[in-house]
């Protein structure tokens, strides 16, 4: 019997039971399933963090005062860092961009419309460095920041809902914490940002008046530094170490009262621990796939078992041992292969669903298809096996003589 002739009464087979059959798929549907949607969901991840840290900059330090990041930074040097630092780091030669920092929480208002948001006091250089663009207006100059203008950049958030109806913000006066600001400019939407923070809800305004206005401080929360390019970020690394720890006279017994954010560094590990937990759930799915495959041996052994007589009368009148192992082989594989389509398919709908509904990116790779079917090909190959050789190796007399 060839391989088509063996196929087509393989399917005759599984078709004759269709219910059993489906039953039977429904382990592999699920592990194939399962799979896909696990591995387009953390690919997805990669790809969105690798994007939003591409578009901050693969060459960019982050320089914040204190120990460490989040709650459990040092105290102690929490105001650690001025505008004079910053501008001591610019003068380094391989550092092409320095943007200070100030944050603060405001209430922002114009007309009747009030919104909660953030603002952030920086430089001119901050939307260089950032790759920032503007729909309308522009960014500050450093002529605003020498002279401390209340005036302000917003984020496409900020103005959709402090001038709703498609005003123009450019040229308005909003208040921000009761204190009046001109808006000249408005910028192209970024998006997420680290965090989980939406870059888009955010007022720029030059650092020397939110030093001013808001903080009331003369230190500065983050300085962000962009190097020549990103061969050179470690040694830049360095250099601004070096230089910090002499300006805030720091003795080598004393830690550094600042640390340094690596944003290639912070990609790595996000990369990695990424692929960590894909494989860790791709490989909770393929439990699925494992159950799917016992499921088709108990079924082709019940199959082995009604269709005794059937193999005695084909042995009978000729067939090999080989022909019947390849039929019953040929059976496992089409049943496993049909659960692998139709759980692509389910794998497929699930993540475009999770797609639009969580807002979740889901990006599906030739290499998790493969996979899936490669994978679930294999189990049916391997739990088909033994039900397939007891077959092939009943004895023809006592099967003709089975009722």
């Amino acid at each position: 019997m060839n391989f088509r002739a063996a196929l087509a009464v393989a399917w005759r087979g599984l078709m004759a039971n269709k219910m059993r059959s489906l039953l039977t798929m429904l382990g592999i549907i699920i592990g194939v399933a399962a799979v896909i949607i696990m591995v387009s969901i953390g690919q997805g991840a990669t790809a969105q963090v690798t994007e939003r840290i591409a578009r901050m900059g693969s060459n960019i330090l982050m320089v914040r005062p204190g120990t460490g990041f989040g709650p459990v930074r040092g105290a102690a040097g929490i105001e650690s860092l001025t505008l004079k630092d910053a501008e001591a780091i610019a003068g380094l030669p391989l550092v092409q961009q320095v943007a200070p920092e100030v944050n603060q929480q405001v209430t922002a208002a114009a007309g009747s419309q009030t919104w909660s948001t953030t603002v952030k006091g920086t430089s001119d250089t901050y939307a260089q460095l950032r790759n920032l663009e503007t729909t309308a207006g522009a960014f500050f100059t450093a002529e605003d920041i020498e002279q401390s203008r209340q005036v302000a950049v917003l984020g496409p958030t900020v103005e959709s809902n402090l001038f709703p109806g498609g005003t123009s913000a450019v040229g308005q006066t909003i208040t921000l914490n009761n204190l009046r600001f001109t808006v000249v400019g408005v910028l192209k939407a970024q998006g997420g940002g680290m965090g989980g923070q939406d870059q888009d809800d955010m007022i720029y305004i030059p650092v020397t008046t939110a030093q001013q206005r808001f903080s009331g401080s003369r230190n500065v929360q983050v300085i962000n530094v962009q190097a020549r390019d990103a061969a050179s970020l470690s040694t830049v690394e360095e250099e601004i170490t070096a230089l910090l720890r002499q300006r805030h006279r720091l003795s080598s017994e004393k830690e550094n009262d600042f640390s340094i954010q690596n944003m290639t560094a912070i990609m790595e590990t996000v990369q990695e621990t990424a692929r960590t937990m894909t494989m860790l759930l791709a490989g909770v799915a393929a439990v699925s796939l494992l159950v799917g495959g016992i499921g088709i041996m108990n079924i082709m052994l019940v199959s082995v078992t009604e269709r005794t007589r059937e193999i005695g009368i084909r042995m009978a009148v000729g067939a090999t041992g080989g022909a019947i192992l390849s039929q019953f082989l040929i059976e496992a594989l089409v049943l496993s292969l049909a659960g692998g389509i139709i759980g692509l398919l389910a794998g497929f709908t699930g993540s475009r669903l999770i797609a639009v509904l969580a807002g979740w990116p889901a990006v599906i790779a030739p290499g998790s298809i493969l996979l899936a079917i490669g994978f679930s090909a294999l189990v049916g190959i391997f739990f088909g096996y033994y039900p397939a050789r007891r077959a092939a190796t009943a004895d023809p007399i006592e099967a003709l003589r089975y009722e």
